[in-house]
């Protein structure tokens, strides 16, 4: 009986194809926007998270807000962190520049820091060498750049020994770091022209210039950068975070005269929670503007199914007048409206398929789409039930008829 009724379902609705795909519509588009936004939301914050994670989980940033008069300076920075829990400790202080060398100009971010920086950081050279305690003693004339620097300002990697010029300051080039070794995030315009150019134009190409310089020749190059205001803490050991933040929230707090508010501390593991946390709302948010086109689309199945349980009205009285009962005429109207529904679904899944395949050919390398098994099965549960739901209305309204005013309609 329950085959018998299975059939009748489906062929009620393959009768009219049309009309079927046009009802259909409204569930693929809300099945496809489903699964896109909250896969390319997923995609994003995959991309965030992995960009931070990158950076290190293992080191503390620290901000000074009000030096209480009695700004941290370089000469007392060093002896400040000495704590069992403490690793070591790095000033940063950036500041943007005009790099030349030879021909070439270009905008350049520096960052005046000491030879822990590269150790808290993670950032491993490829040639030359990385700053040394006697470069920041002696303030000297100085810089690590980036491997995408040296390709811009010479040509290539091998830089180490070159000279530089940062607003007219001649700089020895100590060392290159490998190319994936790049804190910084914002991307600088950079001008390269030649001597045959000069007259004509400029060409401009969307280039990251880094460079790292010792805090203390930072300081001589720009006046506002005497006083530490931020720096990174690393752990002494993979496992003391916690210690090690408890240590320098300590050392703070004795030098600030137990001022909470003169500083803050953040953990990496802190910024990843709050990405996290983030990312969960804006999915979630997303995920329910998506669901209302779902609503949408069962809206539609309910007005089909309510259009075609008026024009099948003498073939319900029919099938009553020879035995059916009312849970059988039910059963049938909402296994069409289920069908309509699931199929709609399913078009949906391959549809959205097709878009983020689409979509991850125009990001590339820079962002990858996956669509997680969770929100597949999310789509087809929520369209199973639009079905079933919206329409249970016509089904019950169609078992509901009478066999004789059923018979006698001639609408």
């Amino acid at each position: 009986m329950v085959m018998q009724t299975w059939k009748m379902a489906w062929s009620a609705v393959c009768a009219n194809k049309f009309r079927t795909f046009l009802t259909m519509l409204g569930i693929v588009i809300g099945v496809a926007a489903l699964i896109v936004l909250v896969s390319i939301a997923g995609g994003a914050s995959s991309s965030v998270s992995s960009q931070i994670s990158d950076m290190g989980s293992d080191y503390l940033t620290v901000q000074i807000t009000d030096d209480k008069e009695n700004p941290l300076r370089l000469s007392e920075f060093s002896e400040l962190f000495q704590d069992e829990f403490i690793g070591a400790a790095a000033p940063a202080g950036r500041t943007s520049v005009t790099a030349k060398s030879g021909y070439t100009s270009a905008g350049m971010t520096i960052t005046g820091t000491t030879s822990s920086y590269f150790e808290i950081m993670g950032l491993d050279i490829s040639s030359g060498r990385s700053l040394k305690k006697t470069d920041t003693d002696n303030a000297s004339y100085v810089i690590v750049i980036t491997a995408d620097t040296a390709v811009e300002l010479f040509g290539n990697t091998n830089a180490a020994g070159e000279m530089v010029s940062l607003d007219g300051k001649a700089f020895l080039v100590a060392g290159v770091l490998a190319d994936d070794s790049s804190l910084t995030s914002a991307s600088t315009v950079v001008t390269g022209s030649s001597q045959e150019e000069t007259d004509s134009s400029d060409s401009a190409s969307a280039v990251t210039l880094e460079g790292y310089i010792p805090y203390s020749t930072l300081s001589r190059m720009a006046d506002n950068m005497l006083d530490i205001t931020q720096f990174y803490v690393s752990s002494a050991g993979g496992d003391s975070m916690d210690q090690t933040q408890m240590a320098v929230q300590q050392i703070m707090l004795e030098r600030f005269e137990d001022d909470e508010e003169a500083f803050s501390i953040q953990s990496q593991s802190e910024i990843m929670e709050t990405m996290a946390e983030v990312n969960e709302t804006m999915t979630l948010m997303i995920g329910g503007i998506a669901a209302i086109s779902l609503l949408v689309g069962g809206i539609g199945i309910m007005n089909i199914m309510l259009v075609s349980v008026t024009e099948r009205t003498k073939e319900i009285g029919i099938r009553k007048a020879i035995g059916a009962g009312r849970q059988m005429i039910m059963m049938q109207f909402l296994l069409e409206a289920f069908i309509v529904s699931m199929a709609g679904c399913l078009l949906g899944i391959v549809v959205s398929f097709g878009i983020l395949k689409i979509a991850g050919i125009f990001m590339g390398a820079s962002m990858e789409f996956s669509i997680s098994p969770g929100v597949i099965w999310i789509s087809v549960l929520f369209s199973g039930i639009i079905g079933i739901v919206f329409g249970l209305y016509p089904a019950n309204k169609a078992a509901k008829k009478k066999p004789i005013d059923a018979l006698r309609y001639s609408g």
